[in-house]
């Protein structure tokens, strides 16, 4: 409900053409472009289409928006300086300023604007944090995990923030954060990087790691930042929220682990209560990592080349047709949701748009007022329910189960 209509549709579009054509077909060559032994989850077989396909399209959508975003920020300050009205300059912008840097946002949007950059974070700020932290990671990591270098972790953090930017981007439209698939593109890199005489395996996960979390903070700081704006809060107010938040993560988190860890013996071996199969995938993927890109299966790479430029291609045709037609051709990013995630959220999506748009037709000014209010009620209700699921889930109880209340 709260995503616009062409995303939904490039939702759909994008389940359509994975699941309903290109997998199938994928998998009827099996014997001919892979082994026909191998299982569904192999990096060697199909799921390594699945993987990579839709990173390729995410890469080329992102990176086409990053380099537009920093053209397109460095003409407009040659040509008219800030184009948001700066509140130590003009507290309450005139029309005339309205009209030239607000291109005619409402007084909310104007106001709330004004006061997110009086407390703003400065440029040299973030910089310098993003160095000492690269730094800090660095020196200490390959000190905890030998097998990766110091030189490892400076060329992750050279190439994160474009990633950051995709990964922002794309949780941006449709809010869901894809960092586990930036995750497993660094698996080979660095797996193959190191090599598995050199311990390439453990590299290729610790980068993972160190890549997911900058992305993934990337996206949560965004959508942060944005609940700020919207909420008249501070952006700083919002960074030290979250620098807090993390640093109890810090050590939140490995004590939960360790709970489980010390509580179950057989802590994620396949067959147990927690058999942790996600860390298997990874493990495995990092396996195949060492021997770099070669490994994968045949025309996994031609079709991943010929997404990526699909997706810049869409995009050029999107700026160079104008917002009267560009809102009837899909975003890439979008469409590259369901290739790996699944189209199962796809019809969800889709449905919310149809009750969206019905409710626009009857009546647009109470659907505007609403329907935020009903999507964040509808998805805090799915969220507050996964913690009596997982009551249920210790307590032993299978679905389908039935209850039966007697007064």
């Amino acid at each position: 409900m709260v995503c616009p209509h062409i995303i939904n549709i490039s939702v759909l579009l994008g389940g359509i053409l994975s699941w309903g054509l290109m997998w199938p077909l994928i998998e009827r060559r099996k014997g001919d472009w892979y082994s026909a032994d191998l299982s569904s989850g192999s990096m060697h077989g199909l799921q390594a289409y699945k993987v990579f396909i839709p990173i390729a399209m995410i890469l080329g959508d992102g990176l086409y928006n990053f380099l537009k975003v920093v053209y397109r920020y460095q003409q407009d300050r040659k040509k008219n300086g800030p184009f948001l009205p700066i509140a130590s300059v003009s507290p309450i912008p005139d029309q005339a300023s309205v009209d030239t840097q607000c291109f005619g946002r409402s007084f909310d949007d104007q106001r709330r604007t004004e006061l997110f950059l009086k407390d703003g974070i400065r440029t040299w700020f973030a910089i310098a944090g993003y160095v000492a932290i690269a730094a800090t990671s660095a020196g200490i990591l390959p000190q905890i995990f030998p097998q990766l270098k110091w030189y490892h972790i400076f060329v992750l953090y050279t190439v994160a923030p474009p990633f950051a930017f995709c990964n922002a981007y794309g949780c941006g439209l449709t809010d869901w954060s894809l960092a586990s698939t930036y995750g497993k593109l660094v698996i080979f890199i660095i797996g193959a990087w190191a090599g598995q005489a050199h311990g390439g395996v453990v590299a290729g996960l610790v980068a993972c790691g160190v890549m997911m979390n900058i992305v993934s903070t990337a996206s949560d700081l965004t959508q942060d930042l944005k609940t700020g704006y919207v909420t008249l809060s501070s952006p700083c107010s919002t960074f030290a929220s979250q620098v807090i938040g993390t640093a109890m993560g810090c050590v939140v988190s490995p004590c939960v682990f360790w709970i489980y860890y010390k509580a179950f013996d057989d802590l994620g071996i396949d067959g147990s209560e927690y058999p942790a199969p996600i860390a298997s995938v990874y493990r495995s993927m990092a396996q195949l990592g060492v021997d770099g890109f070669s490994s994968l299966p045949n025309n996994c790479l031609n079709l991943c080349y010929g997404f990526f430029a699909a997706a810049v291609v869409i995009n050029g045709v999107r700026d160079l047709t104008g917002k009267r037609w560009s809102r009837f051709i899909p975003v890439p990013m979008a469409m590259a949701m369901p290739f790996y995630i699944g189209a199962y959220f796809a019809i969800d999506m889709c449905i919310g748009s149809l009750v969206l748009l019905v409710w626009e037709k009857r009546n647009k000014t109470e659907a505007k007022a609403f329907i935020p209010a009903i999507a964040s009620g509808l998805i805090c209700g799915e969220g507050i329910w996964s913690l009596p699921s997982s009551i249920i889930a210790f307590a032993g109880a299978k679905p389908p189960f039935c209850l039966k209340l007697k007064f």
